[in-house]
């Protein structure tokens, strides 16, 4: 493993996340200076995913192609400019443009995955995207925090701060950072289009990898459910203050980093993928149980700890297993795919989640996170290994030419397994 370049990268996505979390706290306000209504801030958030899900796998797919380092220039310069058209807003439809231009060019978090594959190997890879995770989790506590400071500032002064820390961030990546992937390993370049369906349907076509994508999408779900119905189920249940809310939230946040900083390397060398997925899917589905029925504050700061281990080694060790499943030269588009799954179920979480709470009762939420996450869970225990074996991805591409042996050897590029596709 490169340390230099993780330790770089590691501070470009901390600086992103802080970034980003500083424009979280600002946007109901934003919706209160036009006179638009609460639930403004749920659209605002949906329009920034929907942008990540249809541009996530084609980000990913550039940088197999084209190389890492200028793919996270155009995603985080996307993320300035998109900082800057925030700051500047004067109408509700400029901070939906916003939003949707930074979720467009938003795959550095995909890039940085992948930037992470490039530079470790199988030994080591876990303990890289744990400490990308670590660098995501600290930077999104740490972001709205800060950026509830600042609107006292100025409504504007979050995001251009935020819009500086893109700004340093680029020229880190445009003066320090070190190209992660040279051109005898990238992929074939092609035309990719703005909804890229081709490598879509390449991806999710592969035996192995589209087990793997199943149980990423059910997770994200649940996750997803639990993340955006913690805090208005905390109000219903509990009638609990937004400072209590924000202290647990860094509670768990706090939690998570710690894990995936500091626990995952060990743990995936003392155990299989397979088990750290099983245990890490008992321990959210009981969890997200405890969640929906908890009676008190104090059970439900409990509940957290063991809801924090799982989604934390969960989170890894799937991108870890899809990273080491996908063909030499996707890997990129591989995690574009998995960011695009996440990105939907930030859409169709809330939704779900709203209307059982709203609708049904203050538990329904936790125990449609609890059912959704059975689907993982049988996955992980009762599909063959060819989730776990990347020679099991290898249909899909046995329609391509072959390459002759000398052309293997002059790429200079050792493959970590014989993939047939690729």
């Amino acid at each position: 493993m490169k340390r230099p370049s993780m330790l770089l990268l590691f501070s470009v996505v901390f600086m992103d996340m802080v970034g980003f979390g500083f424009v979280i706290p600002i946007l109901p306000n934003y919706i209160d200076r036009f006179g638009a209504p609460q639930m403004m801030v749920g659209m605002v958030l949906a329009v920034y995913a929907l942008g990540q899900f249809i541009a996530a796998p084609v980000v990913g797919a550039l940088s197999d192609r084209y190389g890492r380092k200028p793919l996270l220039l155009v995603s985080i310069g996307g993320t300035f400019l998109s900082l800057i058209l925030l700051g500047l807003a004067r109408s509700l439809v400029l901070v939906f443009v916003s939003r949707l231009l930074d979720g467009l060019t938003g795959g550095n978090v995909t890039v940085a995955q992948s930037y992470i594959t490039d530079i470790t190997d199988d030994e080591d890879r876990a303990r890289g995207l744990g400490l990308i995770g670590m660098a995501f989790g600290l930077g999104f506590i740490l972001g709205p925090l800060f950026g509830g400071l600042l609107v006292s500032v100025s409504l504007a002064a979050p995001a251009f701060v935020a819009a500086g820390i893109a700004a340093v961030n680029l020229f880190l990546i445009g003066v320090v950072l070190p190209e992660s992937l040279p051109p005898e390993a990238r992929g074939e370049v092609r035309a990719v289009r703005l909804v890229d369906t081709d490598t879509l349907r390449r991806v999710v076509g592969m035996p192995g990898l589209r087990t793997i994508l199943a149980m990423v999408f059910f997770y994200a779900l649940a996750f997803n459910t639990f993340e955006t119905m913690f805090s208005p189920h905390s109000l219903a249940a509990f009638d609990m203050s937004a400072r209590t809310r924000g202290f647990i939230l860094a509670y768990m946040g706090v939690l998570v980093a710690t894990i995936q900083g500091g626990l995952i390397g060990p743990l995936s060398r003392r155990f299989s993928e397979r088990a750290l997925v099983v245990t890490a899917n008992v321990l959210l589905l009981a969890a997200l149980l405890g969640w929906a029925f908890v009676g008190s504050v104090a059970g439900l700061v409990a509940v957290i700890a063991p809801l924090s281990f799982g989604a934390a080694i969960q989170s890894v060790v799937q991108k870890t297993v899809l990273s080491k499943a996908a063909p030499d030269g996707m890997r990129g588009a591989v995690l574009g795919v998995s960011t695009s799954l996440e990105s939907i179920n930030r859409v169709i979480a809330p939704m779900a989640g709203g209307y059982l709470l709203s609708n049904v009762a203050t538990w329904a939420p936790g125990v449609f996170s609890a059912v959704v996450l059975i689907v993982p869970l049988v996955l992980a225990v009762a599909a063959p290994g060819d989730p776990w074996d990347a020679a099991a991805v290898s249909e899909p591409a046995r329609s391509e030419p072959a390459r002759s042996e000398p052309d293997r050897q002059s790429g200079g590029h050792t493959p970590e397994r014989l993939l047939p596709e690729e």
